[in-house]
């Protein structure tokens, strides 16, 4: 195939994909005129819609279209061996009808299952065109070719463009439920003023009270002046005082043990008194 061609194709399926809901695999009907002509012409009938259709598809006969080629055994019995390896589809006719009737049937009003028409008959070609989003294969001197969308189907297709671009009554009434009762305004909260980080505020010292009793308060002789030295204060503290000024205060000391009286450095210590 040209890549002109299959790009024309390509294009025209993404159409009927995108404006009416056609997935792969394609689901395509094919009559029996269509498995007469694949036999005549020696072609893979399910690689060239494959290639036409831009993907994978699926091949579906009906039971009447089967019964067609059964009636022409002798003269087409290759066409009912390759229809035996299509998918069946139901048409729920219990007696035999022409497959042109058939496929018209399966293929409705408004082809809700998306099926791809693949037949050889003009009658019926003319007859789809008039329903929308039903893509048409069919042979032309042993070419196969995808018929160009319908006026059906480019109405169809404008319509719901043109639709999707309004709001449907459900959203309409929505819309007016929302403007006729407006929403309150959200309440803003009020800001204050925020208060210090209690984890960096230094705490208070506690102050003395003054109507605590006496006992309670630390005695002012007993707080320690800056520059004044603890004097030692034992039993014999007022004589070390009375040698001090006398002058014998300049002679080192000896350090007296308890309960010995303190001598001074000239004195003899083992004198008695």
């Amino acid at each position: 195939m040209r890549q002109k061609r299959a790009k024309a194709y390509r294009k025209l399926m993404s159409l009927y994909s995108i404006s009416f809901g056609f997935r792969q695999p394609y689901q395509v009907l094919i009559d029996s005129h269509m498995s007469k002509e694949a036999v005549t012409h020696k072609i893979d009938l399910v690689k060239q819609l494959g290639a036409v259709l831009q993907g994978t598809v699926k091949p579906l006969i009906t039971q009447c279209s089967v019964q067609e080629l059964y009636d022409q055994e002798k003269e087409f019995k290759p066409a009912v061996e390759l229809a035996k390896t299509f998918e069946r589809r139901r048409c729920n006719h219990r007696q035999p009808i022409p497959g042109d009737e058939c496929l018209s049937s399966v293929v409705g009003e408004t082809n809700k299952h998306r099926y791809v028409l693949a037949t050889q008959s003009q009658e019926l070609r003319q007859k789809l065109r008039a329903i929308p989003a039903v893509p048409i294969v069919h042979f032309n001197r042993s070419v196969m070719i995808l018929a160009p969308p319908s006026d059906a189907t480019l109405r169809a297709k404008a319509l719901k463009e043109e639709k999707a671009l309004h709001p449907s009554e459900p959203e309409t009434t929505k819309l007016t439920s929302a403007t006729a009762t407006p929403a309150e305004p959200p309440r803003k909260k009020k800001k204050g003023p925020k208060g210090p980080n209690p984890l960096s505020v230094k705490k208070k010292k506690q102050k003395p009270d003054a109507n605590a009793p006496k006992s309670e308060k630390q005695p002012e002789d007993s707080k320690s002046q800056v520059g004044e030295k603890r004097r030692r204060d034992d039993g014999d503290g007022d004589e070390i005082a009375t040698q001090q000024l006398e002058g014998v205060g300049h002679k080192r000391k000896r350090r007296r043990k308890h309960g010995q009286p303190a001598t001074t450095q000239g004195e003899d210590v083992n004198s008695k008194d």
